[in-house]
């Protein structure tokens, strides 16, 4: 079974993914564009997700080990930073943080992705923007049908051109949530 989903919060992905395990649907891979693969299975299974930054790849292969000790099998993620994919037989230890202090290093991990992500969109909105209209100039000088066939023609355009804007809304939000998490975490 394949599914093709988007997430910008990296712990609704991993409830979304769990919710798959517990119908019975185990990921076995998740593409670079968010086509999730899953296989039927009777076993129960648990999944979770971590975010890292770039590995030299020595240290992945030490990451990997560490993780492989206790149970876990990797699915995907890049060497190179982002989101990485754990999934065990579920038992008694299903966390992969076990304290305080690593999971407010993993929200705070978070953060920075959120804000990197969010910075990339956030450049790229302003080079399409700059000099730049959302509908095309001789647009508004055209009358009748002519108007209205182009304005509905260029509508997808504008959609497109504004996605990058809603993107930096939606991972400054996942940024503001990491940093609740954080904050709530440091303090105890």
């Amino acid at each position: 079974m394949k599914r093709f989903k988007v997430f910008f919060n990296i712990e609704k992905e991993e409830q979304w993914l769990n919710e798959q395990l517990q119908r019975g649907y185990r990921c076995t891979n998740i593409s670079k564009l968010g086509i999730y693969s899953f296989e039927k299975t009777d076993k129960r299974y648990v999944i979770r997700l971590d975010c890292r930054d770039y590995f030299p790849k020595q240290k992945f292969v030490e990451y990997k080990e560490i993780y492989e000790d206790f149970g876990w099998s990797y699915i995907t993620g890049s060497w190179l930073g982002g989101i990485r994919y754990w999934q065990k037989k579920d038992s008694d230890q299903n966390e992969i943080f076990s304290d305080n202090q690593s999971k407010s290093n993993y929200y705070k991990r978070l953060m920075g992705y959120s804000l990197l992500l969010g910075s990339f969109c956030l450049a790229y909105s302003f080079m399409l923007f700059n000099n730049s209209l959302l509908y095309h100039d001789g647009l508004w000088r055209m009358e009748g049908s002519l108007f209205w066939k182009a304005l509905v023609f260029e509508t997808p355009f504008v959609l497109l051109k504004l996605l990058p804007v809603l993107m930096v809304v939606l991972f400054s939000r996942s940024y503001y949530k990491a940093y609740q998490k954080y904050s709530v975490l440091k303090s105890q």
